[in-house]
């Protein structure tokens, strides 16, 4: 899943009292104190900002027709807006006349509950899956199966959590591999670096080029009001090219390593020899892991398959289900079900495992109606056009080219301060959508930007329990780890830019 719910990870025993001290002196909020202060900042802006409005067609506005106009708000309503932005952004109904959005009015569905459920439904369904043991057991197979042949080993790994991190946004779940990953990548050679960079890398590389990732591609396309197959092809290409470039650099320096071990970023850790031996545990996959791993994957690629307009592909074979969030959650839930019944998990360790996977989730679900509650008093108080005027006007005139590059750096800031994927899309594309509108570029690629952004930065953020657990585990410094990245990052930021700039010329 995305970073969104991040578990408490382990500190590595590094420190001593002072940076104990240290860490008790200052640490990052978290995503739900970030929205929090967004939201009260952004009320108080609602009475410094003049209301706007654009004209609209087909929902989107049209260039040139923004005006200031009157919002008949007081104080006493903007209270009640802030009160209730969390409850709007959930379930908020916009009045059609009025404009403003409230729980009991009457018109246009507002609220993210649609995705709130969605988001839940995966979580049940990932959960479930995880307690099978299957995906455990069919990567430690995978491993085994090919360690003579290291380099292709490290490709298919990379590749295999690459693919997680495109579907469903694989991140917390990758901390259960490397008790896996670090014997085994010791055992062939290599060091810790790798272990760690081959899990974290692939699934963070395959989170930047999200295809149908709910927690970002998803929740993004439901903000910026397309579907989220829209846009799929560009995002197929940068998940294979920039996997295949991730997967060189880590090769490449895993090759060196095994050559010359002096070289390596990580010196020995004193139980390297003891897992060195171990060479990554047993590897027993069973028939019904088997099934669980057909059924895992078989929900995932109908999910692709239902959300992708093949009508405007021009595949004429293949008909467009058009499937949305009420759909894809039931589609999910369903799923849950049956891979934890095959799974053995039988009724009662299903039921379980679907609450607890519900629950696990509940933190991102719960960031997107904040999310959206901001979006809900920027509307109300007739502030959303005044912004988006203003960012037109900063970016008025640039190519399209250029625009796309512009929306991918936007976002950078962004997601560092916002680091779950969905929060950051609930909060930034109700705004940036109609921009590409007003720039005459498609809505998908200021998608495509803002999940390229959120997953570069994610890649290499403290703030993020996924990176600091991840290297806590493998027991990698974080400086270590960002000599070994920086060059990496400049290579992703520049192909980014590139296929960004391809979308916006092709599209």
């Amino acid at each position: 899943m995305s970073t969104d719910t991040p578990p408490r990870a382990p500190e590595p025993a590094t420190g001593g009292a002072d940076t104990a001290s240290a860490k008790r002196r200052w640490s990052f909020p978290s995503a739900f104190t970030v929205l929090v202060a967004v939201t009260v900042m952004v009320w108080a802006l609602t009475f410094v900002l003049p209301a706007g409005r654009y004209d609209t067609r087909d929902g989107s506005p049209v260039p040139g027709t923004y005006r200031p106009v009157e919002v008949a708000t007081g104080f006493r309503e903007r209270l009640t807006d802030l009160f209730l932005a969390p409850v709007n952004g959930l379930y908020g109904v916009t009045d059609p006349q009025s404009g403003l959005t409230a729980p009991g009015a009457t018109g246009t569905f507002a609220g993210a509950a649609g995705v709130f459920l969605f988001i839940l439904a995966v979580g049940a369904f990932i959960t479930v899956t995880m307690r099978t043991g299957a995906l455990d057991a069919g990567v430690a197979r995978l491993a085994r199966r090919l360690r003579h042949h290291r380099s292709v080993l490290l490709v298919v790994l990379m590749a295999v959590f690459s693919l997680g991190g495109t579907t469903y946004g694989m991140a917390e779940e990758t901390l259960g591999f490397y008790g896996l990953m670090v014997p085994l990548m010791l055992s062939l050679g290599y060091d810790r670096m790798v272990a760690a960079t081959v899990i974290m890398v692939g699934a963070g590389v395959g989170t930047l080029a999200s295809t149908v990732n709910p927690f970002a591609t998803g929740v993004a396309s439901d903000s910026a009001g397309i579907g989220t197959g829209e846009g799929i092809l560009l995002r197929l290409a940068m998940w294979v090219c920039l996997t295949a470039l991730a997967a060189a650099y880590v090769l490449r320096y895993a090759r060196r390593i095994a050559a010359e071990p002096a070289r390596s970023l990580t010196p020995p850790a004193e139980d390297d020899q003891r897992l060195r031996a171990e060479g990554g545990g047993r590897a027993d996959l069973t028939g019904r892991h088997r099934v669980v791993l057909g059924l895992f994957a078989a929900t995932f690629l109908f999910m692709i398959f239902a959300v992708v307009p093949w009508a405007d592909l021009h595949v004429a074979f293949l008909p467009t289900l058009g499937w949305y969030f009420p759909e894809l959650a039931a589609l999910f839930l369903v799923s849950a079900v049956l891979v934890g019944l095959v799974g053995g998990l039988r009724e009662k360790g299903t039921a379980e495992a679907v609450t607890a996977g519900a629950g696990d989730f509940i933190g991102a679900a719960i960031i997107v109606m904040l999310a959206r509650g901001v979006t809900v008093i920027m509307n109300n108080a007739g502030v959303t056009d005044t912004i988006l005027d203003a960012l037109h006007s900063a970016v008025s005139g640039t190519s399209s080219g250029v625009f796309a590059v512009l929306m991918f750096g936007v976002n950078l800031p962004l997601a560092f301060f916002v680091p779950s994927s969905s929060g950051h899309a609930a909060l930034a594309m109700p705004i940036l959508a109609p921009l590409a509108d007003l720039a005459g570029v498609s809505r998908a690629l200021v998608v495509t930007a803002y999940q390229s952004a959120s997953g570069w930065v994610n890649l290499i953020t403290p703030t993020s329990a996924v990176v600091m657990g991840g290297l806590a585990l493998a027991k990698v410094r974080y400086d270590q780890y960002l000599r070994f990245m920086a060059p990496l990052m400049g290579l992703l930021l520049v192909a980014v830019a590139g296929f960004l700039a391809l979308g916006a010329a092709v599209g």
